[in-house]
């Protein structure tokens, strides 16, 4: 393939720093390992698609050197689901299959398989629209096939050196029988279970509280056991090989689930710890609190892509490093994140000038933002505005064809038609569902109110009448004031009274640009209407 990034953009962001570490820690490395993964216990929202686009950076970064990668993402359907998350259907359902793994509870929705699979396909389907599309790992699959077994064998034999690494980092060290096995009983499939003994080879002996019986698991040739979290990580960077992984901040305090995953790695499996890169939480404009699956309020990466498309949403997250957080807007600052990724590909694509080490720092983001890997398209798409297409879809009621025509000298190819529906659609339902009312507004075609400055107004009908159709905002501007002076009235105040007459409220879009968009001799047929 291609090298998709130009020398001069090859070190400027986190992500090619990355890269040009672990190239350096494995010089003779064919394939990298990156890896990712969650749990599927609810709704994966958008904090939680955080971990796989800051692994998704490092492997376009590593390909961008020409290295071979393998990119998993595991899905840990494998664990106990413990609470039944709030905003789900069918409660009672979840509740009588409480503390069994996720890919064995049914689908609450009752369109896949199971419950684990619903959220897992939800997501799947949302990455691969960015243009991600890791190999998948399904916990459950891997024990269930006793895939583990010679990790768990070396787990289990290493019990007690693992039980002194996790009690440097604990108040209270663990109880002499502490074991590093989950288990699943064979009878009920829940994991309220105590481990009892285990005995060379592979036998696993465990009372189930459910149930009130002792049984017993050979873990080489049946399913039922799997590792604790904290032992089942570092023996997965083991199995997989894996170089690279970052993980969330409730991950990486000290004494969190990595350090302890480190020393445990370099202690009983005698191998060094992936490459890590922390990445904080992501918040949703407004909520101003950590998101959790767990809630009923947050935001899945699904809600984004209605209002912000693909390579938005990869900007919004590749133009910022992964240990800040960050705000995804609804509001109004919608409209200044597709202001600022339109300017960044202007500055990539060379259409706007921008000094040196700018213009190498835009490049490299824009080329980490698009969804397609590899060289920067020859010729710059065709960029709709996001505020003024808003205003042009309200002027048109939401009628997509009708603000495409007033695009239409705009569009000149197939390419430009796609982003313009694809703008246009999120731009309306935003403007549905999220814009604030004052942003909102229906042009009036019939006037509920007659001007207060009839003077004025029948003046700026003449002028609009008669003007070119091309007119440009700044001489409609100048005009406007023009005649505002002439009859010495103050800009506000015959602003608010035109603002009343076209769209029933105090305030609207800059007025001369608002003009010129609803189209001079429209705009001049309203107005007049309005004359007493």
């Amino acid at each position: 393939m291609e090298n998709a990034i130009s020398n001069e953009t090859a070190a400027v962001h986190w992500a090619d720093h990355a890269a040009e570490a672990l190239i350096q820690k494995h010089p003779e490395k064919k394939v990298f390992v990156c890896a990712s993964g969650i749990s599927p216990s609810g709704v994966v929202h958008i904090g939680n698609f955080r971990e796989v686009i800051t692994v998704d950076f490092v492997v376009r970064a590593l390909l961008a050197q020409k290295k071979e990668v393998r990119f998993i993402y595991s899905w840990d359907d494998y664990d106990a689901l413990r609470k039944v998350p709030a905003n789900l259907p069918n409660q009672e359902l979840i509740e009588k299959n409480l503390r069994k793994p996720l890919a064995k509870i049914p689908d609450p929705f009752g369109t896949e398989s199971s419950y684990a699979r619903h959220f897992e396909k939800q997501f799947e389907n949302e990455i691969a629209q960015l243009g991600i599309q890791p190999h998948f790992i399904y916990q459950n699959e891997q024990y269930r096939k006793c895939l583990y077994s010679a990790g768990i064998k070396h787990a289990l034999k290493n019990q007690k050196l693992i039980a002194s690494i996790l009690n440097r980092s604990r108040t209270e060290d663990l109880p002499s029988n502490w074991s590093c096995l989950s288990i699943f009983c064979s009878q009920c499939d829940r994991d309220t279970t105590e481990w009892v003994s285990f005995e060379e080879p592979s036998l696993v002996k465990y009372f189930c509280k459910s149930c009130k019986a002792e049984f017993q698991i050979d873990f080489e040739k049946q399913e039922g056991v799997k590792l604790l979290w904290r032992v089942d990580w570092p023996m997965r960077w083991a199995h997989e090989k894996v170089d690279f992984e970052p993980g969330g901040k409730d991950h990486s305090s000290q004494g969190g689930s990595y350090d302890t995953g480190c020393e445990i790695v370099r202690e009983v499996w005698k191998l060094d710890p992936p490459y890590y890169v922390q990445y904080d939480f992501v918040l949703a404009k407004g909520i101003g609190s950590k998101l959790s699956s767990s809630s009923g309020n947050l935001i899945t990466l699904g809600e984004a892509l209605q209002i912000y498309e693909p390579a938005l949403i990869r900007y919004l997250f590749a133009s910022r490093k992964p240990n800040l957080d960050f705000s995804i807007a609804f509001d109004l600052d919608v409209m200044k994140a597709y202001d600022d990724f339109d300017r960044c590909e202007r500055i990539a694509l060379g259409m706007e000038p921008a000094e040196e080490k700018k213009l190498h720092y835009e490049k490299r983001i824009y080329e980490l933002s698009r969804v397609e890997f590899g060289p920067l398209p020859k010729q710059a798409p065709c960029q709709f505005p996001f505020r003024h297409l808003c205003n042009v879809l309200q002027i048109q009621e939401g009628d997509i064809e009708k603000t495409k025509n007033y695009y239409q000298k705009l569009i000149a190819s197939e390419q430009d038609e796609k982003r313009f529906f694809s703008r246009a659609q999120r731009a309306w339902k935003w403007i549905s569902e999220y814009a604030p009312e004052e942003f909102r507004f229906k042009l009036q075609l019939e006037p509920k109110t007659k001007t207060q400055f009839p003077e004025i107004t029948k003046e700026l009908v003449h002028f609009l009448k008669d003007c070119p159709q091309d007119l440009s905002e700044e001489v409609l501007g100048n005009k406007t004031w023009e005649i505002m002076k002439k009859h010495g009235v103050e800009g506000k105040v015959f602003f608010k009274d035109i603002y009343q007459v076209l769209v029933a409220k105090p305030n609207g879009p800059k007025l001369a640009s608002f003009l010129v968009t609803i189209g001079t001799q429209r705009a001049a047929e309203i107005l007049e209407k309005s004359l007493p």
